[in-house]
């Protein structure tokens, strides 16, 4: 039977240290008793534990609602129907002649003010975050009929990421790198990006390895721009081939990136998405 790592009494029920999952203890008074001693070692081994998280393999990307294929790692290639909440590539959308959606056959909408009001419906209906991320957008931008307003767009990023919406971690990091909003907050920022990192979010990735170059973390930052680039990501891949350059990646892990990242732009290309272009 194991012990308490404050007191030493040794019990069957037992809690877990929930940072660091190394000691265990009877109670949080015990808990709490040892905290000077457990500080130091806990905080090592829970950013150990958060690093394997934040560098492991991302989730694979989304597929489209129609042709299956893998969308794009530019969501600006994509079009979401705030009709029935389906996401598309530009491929298909390309084709669709109908004017019709091909999911709840509503017809497309005629003007922007009727998109705002379906945009509207999906948020008041459904609590729908990637509505709520792409009004949070176009607050930010003052775009699509709507009023330049940063501390609506806070506010609805933070409720997208709720609702768990990965763009809306990564824009609201952009928010607290820039003090766009809210006050500049770089502990904020780079949680956020780490957040939607670990969603499959390449682009708050890439920020974070710049971040990491900034403050001499190379080798950090090289594992960033590594994995980004594998899952198809442009800039990072033109980072790796910095880094090979300059010595910084061997030609191992340099072949390795550029095998992946090929693989990975293949993975959703079609003769359509391409006529789209």
């Amino acid at each position: 039977m194991e012990s308490c790592s404050a007191c030493g009494k040794a019990d069957a029920a037992l809690k877990t240290c929930k940072a660091c999952k190394l000691v265990k203890y009877c109670n949080a008074e015990c808990q709490i008793a040892h905290r000077p001693v457990h500080k130091k070692a806990c905080k090592k081994r829970a950013r150990e534990l958060f690093d394997q998280e934040l560098f492991a393999q991302p989730p694979s990307r989304e597929e489209c609602d129609i042709c299956c294929i893998t969308l794009p790692p530019d969501l600006a290639q994509c079009t979401y129907s705030f009709c029935c909440g389906k996401m598309i590539c530009d491929g298909c959308y390309f084709c669709l002649t109908s004017g019709r959606c091909p999911f709840c056959n509503t017809k497309s909408p005629a003007s922007q003010e009727e998109q705002n009001k379906r945009l509207m419906e999906r948020i008041e209906k459904y609590n729908d975050a990637v509505a709520m991320t792409q009004l949070g957008c176009y607050y930010k931008c003052g775009d699509a009929g709507f009023s330049l307003d940063n501390a609506k767009a806070v506010e609805l990023f933070r409720r997208a990421i709720e609702n768990g919406s990965s763009t809306a971690h990564y824009s609201l990091g952009t928010m607290y790198e820039a003090g766009v909003g809210v006050d500049i907050d770089m502990k904020k920022a780079v949680h956020h990006y780490e957040i939607a990192a670990m969603m499959g979010y390449q682009d708050a990735r890439y920020n974070i390895g710049i971040l990491e170059g900034r403050s001499g973390n190379i080798d950090r930052a090289g594992r960033h721009f590594m994995i980004a680039a594998r899952c198809g990501h442009e800039l990072s891949l033109e980072k790796i081939k910095k880094g090979f350059i300059g010595g910084l990646v061997t030609k191992q892990d340099f072949n390795d990136v550029m095998h992946c990242y090929k693989a990975s732009c293949d993975d959703t290309k079609s003769e359509q998405r391409e006529r789209a272009k």
